[in-house]
């Protein structure tokens, strides 16, 4: 499908969507239509309303935005009528901004929302859906804007486009099962997106693992067959003026290990990778897009299995920071997987700012609920600049806090810290302070827990599936440092 930007209706268009808002001149929009009357009684402009009319031989669908609109809500709108009525549209079909009164600063986010309805879970499905859809045809999708807005409104397609393209790659990443997924395939996959947007990529095997000290990586990875690997990955603009880290969660699959999670909802741990492909996603963006930026990132991978060679609660284990961990629990595999993440960037890449994202915590599932990320920094500056940026983009977040009361919850007997407090309150807060400790005092770290928001209920399928939560968030993050 091809994504035309253009100054008016086009003669060879077939159909037509309007874009509403909820609010008090919709009657006054609807006066364009025949059968006003019937169409004011019918038509609320609620959240993803849709009612279809046939205007001059031309089918005409009227979309609700509901009451204020923000970005998500375009795309969340565009991605559920694409979806469902992909297989349906003609060849022709165009986006009518100007007439529906919605400012061009949307042309991003409308497009991303409109390529997002695209995606399909039936990754593995042998028998697949018979005919073709808009997004597989020679089709033309036009969004017609003002037009003398038609060339900002064009990068704005080709920035929402690429973005959503990578998304969609995320997501059927994180989508994948444990049985075509590993930490290898993590690597591979880093490796390929290097190669092919022109940024680099390392990757330390086992043994690079173990030469370089990073033990709390290796101790997580005993009980499974398919070995850790840590990617680190540089994309840098020649214009960038300052070094921004970012570390993702990368365990492929948690079992829980010997503290073995109940069966009810671990099919859904192939998601246990979430920060890491939000990692992968914003730097794949960026260099797609080639933000002004200097983006390093590291993704400690690994499987979180079961079997005589695990690592056992009560277990020390040491870390690339030299500090040693008791492994209250092996269900809390991610802040340990971290900590040599953390410490080894602080150490080595020295950032600015410095991020890590991460599928961690119930605690904060518990706390937040399926529509915030949970926030941890004490740096005031940071907290709010990704607080608007979450805001904004729609990927929201919620800050909690790091205070120094929840120390002693690490405090271990035996060794410098413990994974685990072992109490049923303040999880996501004791897993932040845990993090803290290998952040080593980095003036400008955030600690970002998206375990309820990775993974999310969608028109995409029955049961939940991946979201790519966190790259529109971050991307909007790095625009405010000229990208």
């Amino acid at each position: 499908m091809e994504i035309q930007i253009v100054g008016a209706l086009q003669p060879e268009t077939e159909a037509i969507i309007y874009l509403f808002r909820q609010s008090d001149d919709l009657g006054d929009r609807l006066n364009i239509f025949s059968n006003t009357v019937f169409l004011k009684e019918d038509f609320k402009a609620e959240a993803k309303q849709v009612v279809t009319i046939y205007e001059n031989g031309r089918k005409v669908y009227l979309v609700g935005l509901g009451k204020t609109p923000k970005e998500a809500d375009f795309i969340k709108t565009l991605r559920s009528f694409f979806y469902k009525q992909k297989r349906n549209l003609p060849n022709v079909i165009a986006i009518d901004l100007q007439t529906s009164g919605i400012e061009n600063e949307w042309v991003e986010v409308a497009v991303n929302g409109c390529i997002l309805g695209d995606y399909d879970l039936d990754l593995y499905k042998t028998k697949k859906k018979e005919g073709l859809t808009i997004f597989d045809k020679a089709a033309k999708l036009q969004i017609v804007v003002d037009s003398d807005a038609v060339e900002s409104a064009r990068q704005q397609a080709q920035r929402g486009e690429a973005i959503a393209q990578t998304q969609i790659r995320i997501m059927d990443l994180m989508n994948a099962p444990s049985n075509r997924k590993s930490p290898q395939s993590l690597a591979e996959w880093a490796v390929e997106s290097g190669e092919k947007y022109g940024y680099s990529v390392t990757v330390w095997d086992e043994k690079q693992c173990e030469e370089e000290g990073l033990k709390a990586l290796l101790a997580v990875s005993l009980g499974s067959k398919n070995p850790p690997r840590f990617i680190l990955l540089e994309y840098k603009h020649p214009q960038a003026t300052e070094k921004i880290g970012l570390v993702g969660k990368g365990v492929t699959f948690d079992t829980g290990g010997i503290s073995l999670k109940q069966s009810t909802n671990m099919h859904y741990m192939k998601s246990d990778m979430g920060g890491a492909a939000a990692v992968l996603g914003t730097i794949e963006a960026a260099a797609k897009l080639q933000l002004p930026v200097h983006l390093i990132g590291a993704i400690p991978a690994t499987e979180n299995s079961i079997d005589g060679l695990a690592t056992k609660p009560g277990d020390v284990v040491g870390s690339y920071s030299g500090k040693t961990i008791e492994i209250i629990d092996t269900d809390a595999e991610g802040r340990v997987i971290l900590a040599d993440a953390l410490s080894y960037l602080v150490r080595t890449a020295k950032p600015d700012a410095m991020i890590d994202l991460a599928t961690l915590t119930g605690s904060c599932i518990a706390t937040l609920g399926y529509s915030a990320a949970g926030l941890f920094t004490n740096n005031e500056q940071l907290a709010k600049d990704l607080y608007d940026s979450g805001q904004q983009t729609g990927e929201k977040l919620w800050r909690l806090p790091l205070w120094d009361d929840y120390k002693e919850e690490l405090t271990s007997d035996v060794a410098d810290v413990k994974n685990f407090h072992g109490k049923p309150f303040a999880g996501a807060i004791v897993a932040a302070k845990f993090l803290e400790v290998f952040a080593e005092e980095h003036p400008r770290w955030a600690h970002l827990d998206i375990a309820g928001t990775a993974f999310a209920d969608s028109e995409f399928g029955t049961m939940k599936s991946a979201s790519a939560y966190g790259v529109r968030l971050l991307l909007r993050w790095l625009q405010g440092k000229g990208g």
